[in-house]
């Protein structure tokens, strides 16, 4: 029998039939069950991770990681080092006063989480980030800007390493120490790279999109995960590259996997409404998003009660905060939704025109 090739889309829509423990996105775009068995698998490879890059039976550890991702690492930290604790993405002073009082060695954060929690130590809390005493940082849950992991090392005077997760449980599937190494699986197989237009493995040139194999799965084992990120290099020698890109229907803003058809959908059920761009920047140490919205009237342009409709429909589509520009001009021609990324990192919604 073929595999089962799955989207985010394709996970979310089971989401009233799936049983066991479901890890689900926060928007409910993506819904991953697990059993007893699956739980104790995703939490052991998650470890297994940790102890690769370096994290022993001494170290304390701080994960700083929105949920489901954090309490599973937080779990995996326990079986490995001395004591694991999740404490959530936000708050740096909150994190500062977690990782001094808890004695931690090592952090568990995203690359613009860290870089923001160093900013502030430097530019707010006026500390001097060796003082912390952190021994690891473990990147995971996005992609990282270039020689983010070279400059944390040099500031925390740590073993700075990134581990690629999940973006469907959070757990951790394969790690590296480099910025330059491929990624090395925890478990063979448990990764792979396939045709961004076609249910089919990579073969050839061009970009490769990173696919999970779920093999063991209680209810997925004969499916093929699409992950949504594209290596960097597929023909580079040496092993599995890391993702640099994002392609699809959902956009990676902040560790949170943003839905453009949800998107889309509000927006259509707000009348007047005829045009939008989502634009995605990382000009400091944090991801921003701001959506300009046209109007097909003009009267509607200077209107504070239809941009209060914009910015509540936001609200509720996802936790990501997403700022509201309005065009200056109305546009009555309707016109499809765009997305321009200055990070650079999502090639497209229609990934049969990437190759």
């Amino acid at each position: 029998m073929p595999a089962r090739w799955l989207t985010r889309h394709d996970l979310g829509a089971t989401g009233g039939s799936a049983t066991g423990l479901l890890l689900v996105a926060p928007d409910l775009s993506s819904v991953f069950p697990l059993d007893p068995a699956d739980r104790t698998a995703c939490v052991r490879m998650t470890g297994e991770a940790l102890a690769a890059v370096g994290v022993g039976a001494a170290d304390r550890v701080v994960v700083a990681l929105a949920e489901p991702a954090g309490s599973l690492w937080a779990s995996a930290a326990a079986d490995v080092a001395a004591a694991g604790a999740s404490v959530g993405p936000r708050g740096r002073m909150r994190l500062h006063h977690a990782l001094t009082t808890l004695r931690a060695t090592t952090l568990v954060a995203t690359p613009t989480g860290v870089m923001d929690f160093l900013a502030r130590l430097h530019l707010e809390f006026l500390l001097d980030p060796l003082d912390l005493g952190l021994g690891h940082i473990v990147l995971t849950g996005e992609i990282a800007s270039k020689r983010t992991m070279r400059h944390l090392a040099g500031e925390f005077g740590a073993a700075v390493s990134e581990a690629y997760s999940s973006p469907f449980s959070g757990g951790a599937l394969a790690w590296r120490t480099s910025e330059e190494d491929p990624l090395t699986p925890v478990a063979d197989g448990v990764l792979g790279l396939a045709a961004l237009d076609k249910d089919e493995p990579y073969v050839g040139s061009g970009p490769a999109e990173l696919v999970i194999t779920a093999a063991g799965h209680s209810t997925l084992g004969d499916a093929v995960l699409r992950t949504g990120q594209v290596a960097g290099d597929p023909s580079a020698p040496g092993g599995l590259p890391a993702p640099e890109h994002t392609v699809g229907e959902h956009v990676l803003v902040r560790g949170v996997w943003v839905s453009l058809p949800r998107l889309e959908k509000a927006l259509s059920k707000i009348d007047g409404v005829s045009g939008w761009e989502l634009t995605i920047s990382r000009a400091g140490t944090l991801d921003s998003a701001v959506l300009t919205v046209t109007f097909g009237r003009q009267s509607l342009v200077a209107n504070p009660m239809w941009q209060s409709r914009i910015r509540e429909a936001l609200r509720a589509l996802t936790p990501v905060a997403i700022g509201v520009d309005i065009a200056p001009e109305a546009a009555e021609a309707a016109r499809p939704g765009l997305v321009n990324d200055l990070r650079g990192q999502h090639l497209g919604r229609d990934r049969a025109l990437l190759t």
